[in-house]
């Protein structure tokens, strides 16, 4: 069972950009390949389900860019975007597979991203 631990209390971004955001957790992916992968889309809504646990708030508005090969130490971002169109960047980072399912953790920028004018 994958440990979580967040350092931000409430979810609004500058709460979240106040401190790390670290979040293991795990996701369904799909089969048949001889690596499973989770896709950009199942990624995202994990990753958004899983921070709403954590801080007990609605599901935060996430988009990753790219499935996530099942390998240990790959990689992706994604992004967070705050009600008030400011941004996050969130690193997903594979700990570990077994069998067809990826672990992986979850650390949030320390700086957020002002929204665009």
């Amino acid at each position: 069972m994958a440990t979580t631990r967040l350092s931000a209390a409430t979810w609004s971004l500058s709460a979240v950009a106040a401190g790390a955001l670290l979040v293991g957790c795990s996701g369904s992916v799909s089969i048949g390949n001889s690596e499973p992968t989770l896709s950009a889309d199942k990624l995202a809504t994990t990753v958004a389900e899983k921070l709403a646990v954590t801080t007990g708030q609605p599901k935060p508005d996430i988009t990753c860019p790219e499935d996530l090969a099942g390998k240990v130490g790959n990689t992706t971002r994604c992004t967070l975007t705050a009600d008030d169109g400011s941004t996050l960047g969130v690193t997903v980072t594979v700990s570990s597979v077994d069998g067809d399912e990826i672990n992986f953790d979850i650390k949030a920028d320390d700086t957020a991203s002002p929204a665009a004018n």
